[in-house]
């Protein structure tokens, strides 16, 4: 008995999620295969079919170029599986400097159902938090169903919809916006 639980510990995978400042060779290829896998799967990104690997790679470069963006990396054993970005506003938009969007998270098909995704949300949540983000903005297509059930069971509210969101093969698809406080709400203005 004591032989088999050890067994199953070691095959237990090894989960991390951390912010990336700069991506060596090898993260920026496993983040490029993560990546066309997750869009294969239709989630997680904005494209609907995988990019070319050098657009894939300019695009993850230029992410860590962008002051108001942070990239989180997803990673299971060591090898990066899926990512997030924390997208604050620009710094002249003083009105909404409480508030800031959750964008492009994913986790690749082959890693999903260790609870990697939910991992990483949280992640970028407590750093939002940290940083003096009250509220986290997000939206999805309504195709993403799993992704909807996760964002709704980490307690993200739906506030609207889009009837037309998003074009995916011809089609045009839904889409949903969500939003979740982080602390206590910023207080409205009177009158």
């Amino acid at each position: 008995m004591a032989d088999l639980l050890q067994r199953s510990i070691r095959l237990a995978p090894q989960l991390g999620v951390e912010r990336a400042t700069a991506l060596s060779s090898d993260d920026l290829d496993q983040l490029c295969e993560a990546a066309a896998a997750a869009i294969i799967e239709g989630g997680g990104f904005g494209w609907v079919r995988p990019q070319p690997r050098p657009v894939l790679e300019a695009y993850f470069r230029g992410v860590l170029l962008v002051p108001e963006r942070m990239l989180f990396l997803a990673r299971m054993d060591s090898v990066v599986v899926g990512s997030a970005q924390l997208v604050r506003p620009p710094r002249n938009n003083e009105a909404q400097a409480f508030s800031a969007t959750l964008a492009h998270a994913f986790v690749a098909p082959y890693a999903r159902g260790h609870g990697l995704a939910r991992r990483l949300i949280t992640r970028v949540e407590e750093t939002a938090a940290a940083t003096g983000v009250r509220v986290l903005n997000l939206d999805l297509r309504e195709t993403q169903a799993a992704a909807i059930a996760l964002y709704e069971g980490l307690g993200y509210a739906c506030w609207g919809t889009h009837p037309a969101y998003a074009q995916v093969d011809g089609s045009v698809v839904a889409g949903r916006y969500y939003f979740k406080l982080l602390g206590r709400a910023p207080r409205a203005a009177k009158g």
